[in-house]
């Protein structure tokens, strides 16, 4: 096993033995499929609104479900899910990641129970299922600006293209 990848009960059995060790605890989630600057700094600064960061990381089978290819395109993920997490374990500012197969990530939350769930600034508080469950208990959403506007379809269309040495 790699450091700082657990199991969700692992996670929980963490939490519970060194609780300020933990918390107040940050959980994001997402693909992370090909990890790019954008993804690092949100990270960066989803880390400074906690004591703790947990990255719920889209198993790769959730990923193919969210991310649908057309016809043509490789599939998603393309890295797999082993060696995403290893990646994100690996970054400075994330101090957990655990892996989940559902098309969201409220079982998470509901079972790990985040005092901030943070996703990017170009969700919706409205629109994140997660943020109804955060706020039932007390938690706070944060949408963090995204400072450098980029992502894994658009890098891997331009890969496709061929248009990276022009």
């Amino acid at each position: 096993m790699v450091s700082g990848i657990y199991t969700l009960s692992e996670l929980q059995q963490a939490i519970a033995a060194d609780p300020q060790r933990w918390r107040p605890l940050v959980l994001t989630n997402g693909c992370f499929d090909l990890l790019h600057a954008g993804h690092v700094r949100y990270l960066q600064a989803a880390k400074l609104l906690g004591k703790s960061l947990i990255i719920g990381l889209n198993s790769d089978r959730s990923v193919q479900t969210l991310k649908p290819q057309p016809v043509g395109m490789p599939q998603r993920p393309i890295v797999p899910q082993a060696q995403r997490a290893e990646i994100l374990a690996a970054l400075k500012p994330v101090d957990g990641v655990v892996i989940f197969s559902q098309e969201t990530a409220c079982p998470l939350v509901e079972a790990l129970q985040p005092e901030i769930y943070a996703k990017g600034g170009d969700y919706k508080i409205e629109t994140l299922p997660e943020a109804t469950i955060v706020l039932s208990y007390g938690g706070q959403v944060e949408l963090i600006q995204i400072e450098i506007p980029s992502s894994t379809s658009a890098l891997i269309a331009r890969i496709r293209g061929g248009d990276l040495f022009e």
